[in-house]
């Protein structure tokens, strides 16, 4: 084993852990045969630039083979991370070498610490012109102390680097151009995996599928050795032990996975041939069925209901419609995705979705929308728990960057939802960094107007912290109300250009609406229905000043997470594999007055 070495890579969102692994496969003997490109191959990650699925890659340098595995940064996949830590002997911490370390950081930090591993930290993006290194090593430094970390744990080796233009140096102002020098200390630094002869024992700590091979199950061999066509033993705490066989082994090469006819003690590795296997399922020898402990997740956060759709194109747009296949698909994702949980309803086509974040849901429906599938969503709502007869909400940390210019209608909106300022401070460009503890309900839908607050320019960036007691709290609602079609068919524009005095709209000319569908946000706070099929009256009188120039303002086009964001309880996001739509529940006004008048 002193040949091999595990060690992941962790840090917040946008910090370069991607990149960095990029760079670490193209200047190692086995990367230059790999396309690393692939690295984010999922089509959803290279669009938002983030990583969803944890990646496992190898790269040989000095005779050494040492896996890597690039974990999510954004706290709505952090169960990605919890999991593939316990495969791993050593962490790379990377942080931002201006932001230094945020919620996130913290988050996958503590993980680390807490799973005794052992720690290197790399200061990231030092080309950056406004980069503070030795400021950035110091916050991690009081993190570490904050976390409880080891005087081992506090004696971590620190790397000055800059993934994107491909070196790593001890001291910024060395001149290393190449990434030599954290090669080395994880070769010399991180212990290897120690070997444990016996019985094979090893558990999953991640899936995959092909259409080949059916399930792949991924983790990191306990104990004993592992050969292909073997019969093991596959044990699970809710279901009774059953045997299975084994058909390849493999074993990672850059990105690829290859055929091994054997694989020790320490090895991460491959597993083809067992259907129907779990996350924290135990692979065990037949005459010694020893089960581990089940791999911790943190419970999701959010819920959302999810329904078959009745607008006018259902059955139209989508290959995928029935309740039996949305249901079937859920139950699917589950198997892999941990973090998410699905509940049927018994008098209803609803099945109620919780996850840790909006990120985390609208990338499942994004996927969903991509394969066929067609669908409504309900707001998301707060997951509330009974804890010793009180009921408690999530509450996360926010941490906030904002021009001073801004500083003041941010934090303005957060006292209206609710959220409490922690710390405040104001870095040497100027920009200001608020850090508030908010309920998950205060957070809601605030990401959008956030934008809208600071021209863009603001970040934010927030991480589930704790439950706690409810307060009695009236949190802000959308500040205006929308624009309802009363019809279905093509919109027209000159209808569109008549009603741009009304609101902004979210459709454009020829789009395809039906009634009681969202076409626009109401410049009041009052919902309208309107026509947007109305066309221009045809007459052979031309009058003077009756034919203006129709000039139409862009759409706002939503995103599935910001349509989520945006809607209210009487609202749903209908999504087909065409178009993201907002409609309301009940789609004929009539119906919807009659609703008001009962209540």
């Amino acid at each position: 084993m002193k040949s091999l070495r595990n060690i992941a890579i962790v840090a917040h969102v946008d910090h370069g852990k991607t990149t960095l692994v990029s760079q670490l496969m193209e200047q190692t003997e086995t990367g230059k045969q790999t396309d690393v490109s692939a690295l984010d191959s999922n089509a959803i990650e290279k669009e938002r630039g983030i990583t969803i699925l944890a990646k496992n890659t190898a790269i040989i340098w000095e005779g050494v083979k040492i896996n890597l595995v690039d974990t999510p940064g954004h706290a709505d996949f952090s169960g990605e991370v919890e999991r593939i830590l316990s495969m791993v002997d050593a962490v790379l911490v990377v942080v931002d070498s201006v932001e230094g370390p945020m919620p996130q950081t913290r988050y996958v930090t503590e993980m680390a610490l807490a799973n005794n591993l052992y720690p290197i930290v790399v200061v990231n993006k030092c080309d950056r012109p406004a980069a503070r290194p030795f400021w950035v090593l110091d916050q991690t430094f009081d993190l570490f102390v904050q976390l409880g970390a080891s005087d081992t744990q506090l004696d971590f080796p620190t790397i000055f680097c800059s993934a994107i233009e491909g070196y790593a140096r001890l001291d910024p102002q060395d001149d290393d151009r190449n990434m030599d020098v954290l090669l080395d200390i994880i070769k010399d630094k991180v212990p290897p995996p120690v070997f444990k002869d016996g019985p094979l024992q090893m558990q999953i700590s991640a899936l995959d599928y092909s259409d080949y091979v059916g399930t792949i199950g991924i983790g990191k061999v306990l104990r004993g050795n592992v050969s292909r066509n073997t019969t093991v033993e596959v044990l699970n705490g809710t279901i009774k032990p059953r045997r299975a066989k084994i058909n390849d082994v493999l074993g990672y090469s850059g990105l690829d996975r290859v055929p091994i006819s054997e694989a020790q003690s320490g090895d991460i590795i491959a597993i083809t041939g067992i259907s129907e296997l779990k996350i924290s399922d135990t692979i065990c020898a037949l005459d010694h069925p020893e089960p581990l402990k089940a791999l911790k997740v943190e419970e999701p956060t959010i819920t959302v209901t999810v329904d078959i759709s009745d607008s006018p194109f259902a059955g139209v747009e989508g290959t995928s419609i029935t309740s039996r296949q949305i249901i079937e698909r859920l139950e699917k994702e589950i198997i892999h995705n941990v973090a998410l949980r699905i509940q049927l309803s018994t008098d209803s086509t609803e099945v109620l979705v919780s996850g840790r974040g909006e990120l985390h849901l609208s990338v499942l429906f994004e996927t969903m929308r991509r394969e066929g599938f067609a669908f409504c969503v309900g707001k998301p709502q707060a997951i509330i728990k009974d804890i010793e007869g009180i009921a408690h909400e999530p509450y996360e940390t926010a941490v906030i960057d904002v021009a001073e210019e801004y500083k003041g209608k941010v934090m303005e909106q957060l006292g209206l939802r609710g959220g409490q300022l922690r710390d405040m401070n104001v870095d040497k460009s100027g920009e200001n960094r608020l850090e508030y503890f908010i309920s998950s309900r205060g957070l809601m839908g605030y990401r959008t107007e956030f934008l809208t607050a600071t021209a863009g320019g603001g970040r934010i960036n927030t991480r589930f912290e704790s439950y706690q007691p409810i307060q009695d709290t009236k949190l802000v609602k959308r500040p205006n109300g929308v624009l309802i079609s009363k019809e279905t068919g093509k919109a027209l524009a000159f209808s569109i250009f008549n009603l741009q005095n009304r609101g902004k709209m979210l459709i454009q000319p020829g789009e395809q609406i039906f009634e009681g569908m969202i076409i626009g946000i109401h410049s009041r706070d009052n919902d309208l229905v309107v026509n947007p099929l109305k066309g221009k009256q045809l007459t052979n009188i031309r009058a003077a000043g009756s034919d203006e120039n129709i000039q139409l303002t862009p759409p706002i086009i939503f995103t599935l997470e910001q349509a989520l964001e945006f809607i209210e309880d009487d609202e749903l996001v209908d999504v087909t594999p065409n178009a993201i739509r907002v409609r309301k529940k009940i789609l004929k006004e009539v119906d919807r007055k009659r609703m008001r008048s009962t209540k």
